[in-house]
């Protein structure tokens, strides 16, 4: 892969994904979270810059949310806010910040909207516990409530909730000026433009230029994407490097080395 970008960007809002589960680890569930994310926030205008997997450890958890905290604007974390004994999210966000943890009316209202008395039991209490001055983050499928402190975001594991926790977070997040992205075929290996392709990139410092080789029912094939906050920067660069797609594609079919 080849890449260049600018030191000097637009403004730009940064986050990280923190997953926390051992069973992410494991191998046993299949994360489905990330890739949404990510996906979600480039199309209103967040940068993800960093994912991190932890395991159901609270010094890890804590040590993990305190770096990404204190590096980007934003985090957002998955899992480990249910019922059972090893759902620890909560009270090591509490730790992190520094706060006390308790049951908070308000998530015990909401849960009361699915739960009778009678089946409001100390497990599904634990959803209620949220630590000290945070913000609530309605869950319009099983009511049971993320929440957000500070810069963090903490949102269930199970990716419908998730989901629906991400739509009521979004409109109270800033947002910068979105990357704008182009991709083209190439028609080639990724060895046969990789030399040619650093040649655009460093002509056209203000993008980035990524080659990504994949294989097509003819065999080896690179698709080249580049992205830019700067409309006319992108259909620069993206002009040159069909350019040279072409050019490399010339030399090749006259058997030039």
């Amino acid at each position: 892969m080849t890449t260049s970008e600018t030191t000097s960007s637009p403004v730009s809002v940064t986050a990280a994904i923190l997953v926390i589960g051992d069973e992410i680890l494991s191998g046993r569930t299949k994360d489905k979270n990330i890739g949404y994310i990510a996906e979600y926030l480039t199309n209103i205008g967040i940068e993800l810059r960093e994912v991190r997997v932890v395991p159901d450890v609270q010094e890890e958890i804590v040590a993990a949310l305190n770096a990404l905290r204190h590096r980007y604007a934003y985090v957002f974390t998955t899992g480990g806010i249910g019922p059972t004994h090893d759902d620890i999210t909560a009270d090591s966000v509490a730790a992190a910040f520094g706060v006390s943890i308790d049951h908070d009316p308000r998530a015990i209202a909401m849960l009361a909207e699915r739960f009778p008395p009678d089946q409001l039991n100390e497990a599904r209490l634990r959803m209620a516990r949220i630590p000290a001055g945070a913000d609530l983050i309605a869950n319009s499928v099983s009511k049971a409530p993320g929440f957000n402190i500070g810069n963090v975001y903490v949102m269930a594991g199970v990716p419908s909730i998730m989901q629906a926790m991400l739509d009521v977070v979004a409109p109270t997040l800033q947002t910068g000026v979105k990357i704008l992205s182009d991709t083209v075929r190439a028609g080639l290996r990724e060895g046969d433009i990789g030399t040619a392709l650093a040649q655009v990139a460093k002509a056209h410092p203000g993008v980035s230029i990524g080659s990504y080789p994949f294989f097509s029912e003819t065999g080896p094939d690179t698709n080249v994407v580049v992205r830019s906050r700067d409309p006319d920067a992108l259909a620069t660069a993206m002009d040159a490097v069909k350019a040279m797609i072409a050019a490399e594609r010339a030399r090749l079919a006259n058997g030039s080395v």
